[in-house]
């Protein structure tokens, strides 16, 4: 089923409190070469017929707009698969 997966992270400068609760959760777990997590959302569009360039500047207006919170939020990939 083709569809459309859109990607969304923290801004960089701002703090990401289930990202350090994992990482601190891996180091105590003997992760110790992990230095940092972030943790985003992975947002999946499914489609009953074939994706569109129209579909991807739609989703990019949908994640821009209604996905993400764009004070806290960056959108960083919107990618199709088939």
């Amino acid at each position: 089923m083709p569809k459309i997966i859109v990607e969304i992270m923290p801004k960089q400068d701002l703090l990401d409190p289930p990202g350090k609760a994992v990482a601190n959760a891996l180091k105590r777990a003997g992760n110790a070469e992990i230095v940092n997590v972030r943790i985003g959302k992975r947002i999946e569009l499914h489609f009953d017929r074939e994706v569109t360039q129209g579909d991807l500047d739609n989703a990019k207006k949908i994640a821009d707009t209604f996905l993400s919170n764009d004070v806290i939020e960056d959108v960083v990939a919107i990618t199709k698969e088939d």
